[in-house]
């Protein structure tokens, strides 16, 4: 069944959005001094698009869930190797491979390559303008509060 808006409320909608069209490029920034380091792409209020970059032997996380968050996986440069519970391999993929981690399903990753990882994460919001929900479910091997943060969103 389709809805019906009234046409100077749609005309609103679209200025709205417009205004919030952007464009990013992306480059794997120089200097990277932690196990870790994200990329913004950009965000809206229900998807957020990053590249996070992970040393080798270095920023892997811990095995854990997003109660408000569907995440798309796709490796730009270098290998991964994902786990679920009890460290079984969901899959180990290289440059563009990936997976989808839906929302509450449980994982962690590592760089299982021989330099940096450059991994793509694309992420649909459950609800608008809310956080991932992440969940710990084993203690943190990198605190993910030390990673750089970097922006590639082109200002206008």
């Amino acid at each position: 069944m389709s809805q019906v808006v009234a046409t100077h409320d749609l005309e609103a909608k679209h200025l709205a959005a417009e205004e919030k069209n952007h464009a990013y490029a992306y480059a794997k920034p120089d200097g990277l001094a932690t196990g870790k380091g994200f990329v913004n792409l950009g965000r809206s209020d229900i998807v957020k698009g990053m590249v996070q970059i992970v040393k080798k032997d270095g920023g892997e996380n811990n095995l854990h869930y997003h109660s408000r968050m569907d995440t798309f996986w796709m490796v730009l440069k270098g290998r991964v190797r994902f786990y679920g519970p009890d460290d079984v391999v969901l899959g180990e993929f290289g440059p563009h491979e990936g997976t989808i981690t839906p929302r509450f399903s449980r994982y962690w990753f590592e760089n299982i390559g021989d330099g940096e990882l450059e991994l793509l994460q694309v992420a649909a919001y459950t609800e608008p303008g809310k956080d991932g929900g992440r969940t710990d479910a084993s203690p943190q091997k990198y605190d993910i509060g030390t990673a750089q943060r970097f922006d590639a969103v082109k200002k206008a």
